[in-house]
């Protein structure tokens, strides 16, 4: 069915029988067929909802731990046993790590909705359609400004993917993905200041963007690079301000580094590099292996910074995409979600396997209906060799591909 979507979502864009207001109209019908539904395919949303409610009654979520309230026998919150089991061990056991702007948007849910999980659902929901209505408004905008068809947005607003995973599964990539058109908008537009706040705001939702400041600061050059950094360090620090303490930085710091140390899903090299190390040392060495990938993406960063030109929005688009899918090539975890990062960058840059990572990567949720959860290799690499198949033959056989308008795709 998914692939069938993605066949239909390609041929009403492609089509051009339908002018933009009608398109719209699909999107935004699209998006409310998903109002009232509870999302199968992520558990993640009931500890938003945790989160929520937890500062709602006046506690940190970053100090505390679902574990720790349920080994004492304590319910903090309205619906405590029903969140505590749908979010599952995992993530009931660790401290979250989801910046101040999403906890912002998880508090609204337990103000509209404190005692309802549909009722959460539903406001969650709604803050996500509208950042997705931003995203559509504000990356028409930055379209028009880098001379091409506005229509394009509709390869990532129409898109079965995001639709299900952002939309569906409340996966607040949405809300980030919008701070971030509108601060690449500003930026073309030669409003850096305000390109850094919204810039701000992405980063205080999912932490991800950051990956991008140098790239943004050699584009805006010494002075106006340092100021934009500036910027972005210091709202964050003033939106984390409320959560601050000693506690709070080694929790934080520890979560965030679990994603380099001990989780592990949908990878690709480092899939191949943990191999390698079970070859070697017959464990599984995702402690050291984990690291060194972050440090080659760090380094990869440097050097495409320190290369490339990046005088043009245009150009600092292309290397942002390339940056990011590294980094995800490198990365020991890909949750799907995470590749609408990939299609918004795809639909400024003429890049086209984002749009086939975006139908290859419904596969790795095999993992979840099998009966010892675990991942069937053989899956992840059918979808792998189909992604790197096309970002070799674009990237490095076919670069001038990069500024072919992604509506030339056939």
């Amino acid at each position: 069915m998914y692939f069938l979507l993605c066949i239909l979502s390609y041929k009403i864009v492609k089509s051009k029988l339908l002018n933009s207001s009608q398109l719209m109209g699909i999107a935004f019908v699209s998006r409310l067929i998903f109002l009232v539904a509870t999302p199968n395919l992520s558990q993640d949303f009931f500890r938003f909802i945790w989160d929520g409610r937890m500062i709602f009654e006046g506690y940190n979520p970053f100090l505390y731990t679902p574990n720790f309230f349920f080994e004492k026998g304590e319910f903090p919150i309205s619906g405590a046993q029903t969140l505590y089991d749908g979010m599952g061990w995992l993530s009931a056991s660790h401290f979250t790590n989801y910046p101040p702007v999403s906890q912002f948007c998880y508090f609204l849910a337990a103000v509209f909705a404190n005692h309802s999980v549909l009722g959460a659902i539903i406001v969650m929901r709604i803050l996500i359609i509208i950042a997705d209505l931003g995203t559509l408004f504000f990356g028409r905008k930055l379209l028009k400004a880098l001379h091409l068809n506005p229509n394009y947005i509709f390869w990532y607003i129409l898109n079965p993917f995001i639709i299900i995973e952002l939309t569906g599964n409340l996966h607040f990539e949405g809300v980030m993905i919008c701070f971030l058109v509108l601060s690449l908008y500003l930026l073309q537009k030669l409003k850096w200041q305000w390109a850094a706040v919204a810039f701000s705001l992405s980063v205080a939702t999912k932490l991800i963007p950051l990956i991008f400041l140098p790239l943004i600061f050699k584009h805006l050059k010494l002075k106006k690079g340092f100021l934009f950094c500036s910027i972005v360090g210091l709202i964050n620090i003033v939106l984390f301000l409320p959560f601050i303490s000693s506690e709070f930085i080694t929790n934080y710091t520890e979560t965030v580094g679990l994603w380099f140390k001990n989780f592990e899903f949908n990878a690709s090299l480092f899939n191949i590099a943990k191999s390698i190390g079970y070859q070697i040392t017959g464990e599984n060495k995702i402690k050291l292996i984990g690291p060194v990938m972050a440090i080659l993406v760090i380094l990869y960063i440097l050097y495409t910074t320190y290369k490339s030109p990046l005088k043009d929005i245009k150009n600092l688009l292309i290397n942002m995409l390339l940056i990011i899918s590294v980094y995800y090539f490198m990365a020991t975890t890909v949750h799907p979600w995470y590749v609408s990062i990939l299609l918004i960058l795809a639909v400024f840059t003429g890049y086209k396997f984002p749009l086939i990572w975006s139908v290859t990567i419904i596969l790795s949720y095999l993992a979840y209906v099998s009966s010892d959860h675990k991942e069937n290799l053989w899956i992840i690499g059918l979808e792998y060799i189909l992604v790197y198949g096309a970002f070799i033959y674009e990237v490095i056989l076919k670069k001038q591909l990069s500024n072919t308008p992604i509506n030339k795709l056939s």
